[in-house]
């Protein structure tokens, strides 16, 4: 496989964003779904609509969420949309759960790790193309989370996240908690889970990932860490896999203080596992050019 392009700015302002999907030289087709985090009640870290917003607008997009799959205030569809009338996101755009009525679109996995199916919100299936418009931060369970875990645990319905969460065991909120899988099988079936949305678009994908507000936690946390680390900038590339790896490499050669702080979150669940297994499973590559455009 060929190296990926990923482009990096240091510049991190909603002008930026467009720039950096428009390097990417890559127009999606038809009605675009824009897959963003709408933060959890509570949370200081996420990014806000109104950063988000000439880029959504650019591409005509659709704001697409899914509920998750623990209690907090989007577990079901009628919380999960006030939290997002109350975060803004109503307010400036479409938005769609996509998972806020069944039944869920099953896509297959005939090649997976660990998953044979993954299940995603079935108004997938009213979009052409997908943007994925990624905080890059730290995650609890994960270790981080960019572009594959929106990928994955995002695009997920909640029965889709008992089983990425499971490892296949179970599709069931009620007993998941009692069922997490081994860290690595968690890791792969994100990798499982990533990789058939990205089969099911054919290639009309596009990935940019804003390295800021760097918490050791993600933005699906009530209570979350203040950032340890100083924002590095905004990545984009067609290949979320040489993407997340650039953002992780960034992170390992930074001189920050909290670099370490960070790092051992991801080292301790094994994060860059999902990285490797996704590049096993050959939907994108580790290796990948870095260039970088001007703030």
């Amino acid at each position: 496989m060929e190296k990926a392009k990923v482009y990096f700015t240091k510049e991190i302002t909603p002008e930026a964003v467009i720039r950096m999907y428009q390097a990417l030289g890559k127009e999606l087709p038809g009605k675009v779904a824009v897959k963003v985090h709408s933060g959890e009640k509570g949370n200081q870290n996420y990014l806000r609509p109104q950063f988000m917003q000439p880029m959504v607008e650019a591409v005509k997009g659709t704001i697409v969420e899914c509920n998750t799959a623990y209690d907090g205030a989007r577990n079901s569809t009628e919380k999960h949309k006030m939290l997002m009338m109350e975060h803004g996101w109503s307010r400036y755009f479409q938005v769609d759960l996509m998972d806020g009525e069944g039944p869920d679109l099953v896509l297959p996995i005939p090649g997976g790790k660990v998953l044979c199916e993954n299940r995603v919100g079935k108004n997938m299936a009213n979009y052409d193309s997908m943007l994925v418009l990624s905080h890059f931060k730290g995650h609890p369970m994960g270790g981080f989370g960019g572009a594959l875990k929106q990928l994955s645990i995002g695009c997920a319905s909640t029965a889709g996240k008992c089983l990425i969460h499971s490892g296949g065991k179970t599709n069931d909120q009620s007993i998941v908690w009692k069922n997490v899988a081994e860290q690595d099988v968690f890791c792969e079936a994100m990798a499982d889970a990533a990789g058939s949305v990205m089969e099911y678009f054919q290639g009309n994908t596009a990935f940019v990932n804003m390295v800021c507000n760097l918490s050791v936690d993600c933005d699906c946390c009530a209570v979350a860490e203040d950032p340890c680390m100083k924002d590095i900038g905004i990545l984009s590339s067609l290949d979320p896999v040489a993407l997340d790896q650039a953002c992780m490499d960034l992170i390992y050669g930074s001189e920050d203080p909290g670099r370490d702080h960070f790092l051992q979150r991801v080292e301790s669940r094994h994060g860059t596992h999902t990285i490797d297994a996704a590049a096993e499973l050959g939907f994108g590559t580790k290796e990948y050019e870095l260039i970088c455009l001007p703030a």
